[in-house]
């Protein structure tokens, strides 16, 4: 009898230990798959180019998604534009798209807590969702930075970037297991240049202005809240509104 009692004892023990380490697996993964949340982008996120003091362009660049500039609603070049939305200019739809987009830097701006990218160098790196931030160095990419989505169709990535973004000619932003560019957000406090033929992906919220060189391929958005946004055949697309790149 007693050995029938200490083998039940024994089986109730098993079994809450199980139950104990499949509620914490569950808790753990549900705690990771939230992650950070999207930075809400409001009425600016309808927009793939987005300026403070005008939109250059040079050459034949195609624009998926929603154009516009304000407080100098100023654009050269538009002559060789294939644009696949509106074109807002400097009208009221810019303006309260510019206010969004001051709050949107300011959250993304405000993230925590971080993980530190050493040096600012991204080429070589698989980053799973989270925040990132420079750590004072120029965001620096010179080759391919692979962003792992880990079959979690909600993994979030803000990656702050204390004073510039450069991207070198030929790089590239790789997205694997259903990371989304509509989940990329790259927040910075200067100014970003992408080097030609590089092909990016999320949206740019950018301090003063964003460059990009001949013959980049972008998904996502350029969006600069005081300086320009200038453009050399470029190919820029927005669908996140309709549907995840």
């Amino acid at each position: 009898m007693k050995k029938r009692v200490h083998g039940s004892k024994l089986l109730l023990s098993v079994g809450t230990a199980v139950t104990l380490a499949i509620g914490m697996l569950a808790a753990g993964q549900t705690a990771y798959a939230a992650g950070p949340t999207p930075v809400g982008l409001g009425t600016a996120g309808s927009f793939t180019v987005l300026a403070g003091t005008g939109i250059t362009n040079t050459g034949a660049t195609t624009i998926t998604g929603d154009v516009g500039s304000f407080s100098d609603p100023s654009e050269t070049g538009f002559g060789t534009v294939v644009l696949n939305g509106t074109n807002h200019a400097g009208d009221a739809v810019t303006q309260g798209a510019k206010g969004a987009l001051g709050t949107a830097f300011g959250d993304a701006a405000g993230r925590t807590p971080s993980t530190v990218v050493t040096g600012g160098i991204l080429a070589g790196k698989t980053l799973v969702g989270g925040v990132y931030n420079a750590g004072g160095f120029t965001l620096d990419l010179t080759g391919t930075l692979t962003l792992d989505g880990q079959n979690d169709p909600s993994s979030v990535w803000i990656i702050q970037a204390a004073s510039d973004l450069i991207t070198a000619s030929g790089s590239s932003v790789k997205l694997i297991n259903g990371a989304s560019s509509c989940n990329v957000f790259w927040q910075v406090t200067s100014s970003a240049t992408l080097g030609s033929g590089s092909a990016f992906m999320g949206t740019i919220l950018a301090l003063t202005s964003i460059t990009m060189a001949d013959g980049v391929t972008m998904h996502g958005a350029a969006l600069a809240r005081n300086g320009d946004v200038t453009l050399i055949g470029d190919t820029i697309t927005n669908t996140c509104s309709i549907a995840p790149v």
